[in-house]
C-alpha cells in the first residue's frame, strides 16, 4: 500500500463508505485532513457557520439518506458547540460521526490548548462510541468500527478524536472494506407467540417509532397492520413512518396529543411497539405506559438488546431490526375482527382531530396558516422543524405519506430548524423543503442562511415569531401566574436579515395572507423566509395563554 498522511488515510475510508457530503467548520487542528478534501473529487464539503449548525445539518442528512452524517470540527470549543447534535442523534437513533481535531499526542494530559478528554465527554449514554487514534496507522481500522457501530443494530453518533500529529503522520496501513452493519431478526418462536399473544387481545395498539425504516419494510408493515385491522399510533415525532391516510392510523403520541388517543393507548390490553423507546413524551410522562410492569401486555421490537427490559418489562421482547421485523410479519395473518370497529372508531377521531377549528380568532390565526399549509403541499415535501410550541400545528395538522418526511429531533432541542432545512435541501434538490422555526430558535443557527446560499440550498422557511421564549412563558403562566420572567425577546427584522444574506424575505401579519405569499415562495426555488406574527396569546392549538393562567 502507498504511503500517505493520516489525513488523506481518513478521506480515503470515508471514500470508500461511500460519504458524499462533509458538513464542517475548519479548524486548525485537522488542516491535513481539509487537504486531502480538496483531492476527494466525489465529496462535497460543506462549510458551516457554527459547529452545532454543521452537526444538525449530518444529523438531519442521515435521516434522508439512511447513511451516516459525517460532522468534522475542531478540538475544545468546536467539539462543545457540536455536541448538541450528538445528542440530537443519540436520542433519534441516527446514525453520525463526529469527526474532532484533537491536540497532539504529546500534549496529552497537560491540559494544553483547548484539550478535552472526549472519551469521558462523549462516554455513553450521550453517545453510542467514542474513541481516540493515537497512531496513524490505526485510521483506517477505526473508521471501519466507527462506520460500523453508527449502522449496526440501533443506529447512533459515534466520535473519533484524531490528535493532529496522527492526522499529519504517514502511514502505509491498507485501505479497509467497507463495514457491513449487522441486523436482527425475529425467531420463528418470537413470531408464534407474537400471534398467540395478538390473537387474544381485545383493545390492541400498535406503536411505531425508532429510525432506519425503509419505504418497502413500512410497506410490508402497513400490509400486515391492514390485514390484522390494528390501529397503529406513532410516537412523539415519528408520524413519517405508517402513512396518515391508511385507515388503520390513530394519529401521533407527541406535543400536543388528542386526549382520546391517550386514553386509548392506557386502556389497551396489547401494546405492540415496534422500533419505539416509549419515551417520555410518547407514553405522556411515563403514565399511560407505566414503567417497570406495565398493567398492558407489551410486545417490544427493539434493535438494541440492551433497551429490551430496561424500562418496561415486556411480555415478549424480540431482538430485530424494523425492516427485518416487517419480513418476518409479511405474510402473517391475525384476525382483528374482535377489534376491527374499535380501528374505525380510532382513525375517526384522528380525523377529527386533524380538521384545523378556526381561521379568524387571532389576525393571524395559526389553524389557518397551517391548514393552507398542509392543502398546498406538494406529496414529497420535506418538513423540517425546530422545538417550540408553535410545532404544536405541525404535529398536530401535517398528515405524512411517503414520501413526505418530517425531520424533527425527539431530543426537543432547539436550533435543528434552518440547518435542517439547509441539509434537506442539499441532499433533496429537487424537493420542496420546509424548516418551521420560532423566532428564539431562529436566531441560535439562523446564519447558516448563509450555508444556504454559498451551496445553493433553496427551503423555504417559516418564522414564527411572538417575541418570547413561548413554551418556558406557557409553563410559567401555568405555574407561577402573572411573574412573568427571562421570557420576553427583542427580536431583529426578519426580513430585512433575511434580505441581507441575499435571501428573499416576506411577512405575513394576517391569515388570508399566508396563502398567496406562500404558493410565491414556492414558484421561486430559491431561500426564502416567511415571517409570520403571531399573537402571543395563541400558544397552543387548544387554549389562549390567558386561560392557561386562569386554570
Amino acid at each position: 500500500m502507498h504511503k500517505r498522511s493520516g489525513g488523506h488515510a481518513l478521506v480515503e475510508s470515508l471514500s470508500a463508505h461511500g460519504v458524499k457530503k462533509v458538513f464542517c467548520v475548519p479548524g486548525e487542528s485537522f488542516l491535513d485532513a481539509l487537504d486531502a478534501l480538496v483531492d476527494a473529487s466525489g465529496i462535497h464539503t460543506i462549510t458551516c457557520r457554527h459547529e452545532s449548525g454543521a452537526s444538525f445539518m449530518a444529523e438531519a442528512y442521515a435521516k434522508l439518506t439512511g447513511h451516516p452524517g459525517i460532522c468534522f470540527v475542531t478540538r475544545g470549543p468546536g467539539a462543545c458547540n457540536a455536541s448538541i447534535g450528538v445528542h440530537a442523534a443519540m436520542q433519534d437513533s441516527t446514525p453520525l460521526i463526529l469527526l474532532i481535531g484533537q491536540v497532539g499526542t504529546k500534549e496529552f494530559g497537560r491540559e494544553a490548548w483547548q484539550e478535552i478528554d472526549y472519551l469521558k465527554m462523549f462516554q455513553h449514554p450521550t453517545a453510542k462510541w467514542v474513541t481516540q487514534v493515537e497512531k496513524t496507522s490505526d485510521i483506517p481500522h477505526a473508521m471501519q468500527q466507527a462506520f460500523d457501530i453508527a449502522t449496526s443494530g440501533r443506529p447512533g453518533p459515534v466520535v473519533v478524536a484524531l490528535p493532529e500529529d496522527v492526522l499529519s503522520g504517514e502511514t502505509d496501513a491498507p485501505e479497509l472494506s467497507p463495514a457491513q452493519p449487522a441486523h436482527f431478526a425475529p425467531t420463528h418462536t418470537d413470531i408464534e407467540r407474537l400471534k398467540e399473544i395478538l390473537s387474544a387481545a381485545k383493545n390492541p395498539l400498535v406503536i411505531t417509532g425508532g429510525g432506519s425504516w425503509t419505504d418497502a419494510g413500512i410497506a410490508m408493515f402497513e400490509n400486515f397492520c391492514e390485514r390484522a385491522r390494528l390501529p397503529v399510533a406513532a410516537a412523539f415525532r415519528r408520524q413519517d413512518i405508517f402513512r396518515n391516510s391508511h385507515e388503520c392510523y390513530a394519529g401521533v403520541l407527541g406535543l400536543p396529543t388528542d386526549p382520546r388517543l391517550v386514553k386509548n393507548m392506557a386502556e389497551a390490553d396489547v401494546i405492540l411497539a415496534v422500533g419505539a423507546r416509549l419515551d417520555e413524551v410518547t407514553t405522556q410522562g411515563y403514565t399511560a405506559i407505566t414503567p417497570g410492569v406495565p398493567k398492558q401486555k407489551l410486545i417490544h421490537i427493539y434493535p438494541d438488546a440492551a433497551e429490551l427490559n430496561r424500562v418496561y418489562q415486556a411480555t415478549l421482547a424480540i431482538h430485530s431490526s424494523v425492516v427485518e421485523f416487517a419480513k418476518a410479519v409479511d405474510d402473517v395473518n391475525i384476525d382483528g375482527n374482535a377489534w376491527a370497529d374499535r380501528t374505525a372508531r380510532m382513525n375517526g377521531e384522528y380525523a377529527d382531530w386533524t380538521t384545523p377549528r378556526s381561521r379568524d380568532k387571532f389576525t393571524v390565526d395559526l389553524d389557518g396558516v397551517f391548514e393552507d399549509l398542509i392543502n398546498e403541499l406538494p406529496p414529497d415535501a420535506i418538513l423540517a422543524s425546530d422545538a417550540g410550541n408553535f410545532t404544536g400545528w405541525l404535529q398536530r395538522y401535517a398528515r405524512c405519506d411517503r414520501p413526505m418526511r418530517m425531520l424533527a429531533p425527539v431530543s426537543g432541542a432547539m436550533g435543528p430548524g434552518v440547518p435542517s432545512a439547509v441539509a434537506a435541501s442539499l441532499a433533496c434538490p429537487d424537493r420542496t423543503v420546509i424548516g418551521f422555526v420560532g423566532d428564539g430558535g431562529f436566531l441560535m443557527t439562523g446564519q447558516e442562511m448563509a450555508t444556504a446560499m454559498l451551496t445553493g440550498a433553496h427551503p423555504i422557511l417559516l418564522v414564527f415569531n411572538n417575541n418570547m421564549y413561548g413554551s418556558i412563558r406557557m409553563h410559567q403562566e401555568r405555574y407561577y401566574p402573572g411573574r412573568v420572567s427571562a421570557t420576553d425577546l427583542l427580536n431583529p427584522d426578519f426580513v430585512a436579515l433575511a434580505k441581507s444574506y441575499g435571501a428573499e424575505a416576506m411577512r405575513v401579519e394576517k391569515t388570508e395572507d399566508f396563502l398567496p405569499v406562500f404558493r410565491r415562495a414556492l414558484s421561486l426555488k430559491k431561500l426564502v423566509l416567511i415571517e409570520i406574527k403571531m399573537d402571543p396569546q395563541q400558544i397552543t392549538t387548544q387554549k389562549t395563554l390567558a386561560e392557561i393562567a386562569k386554570g
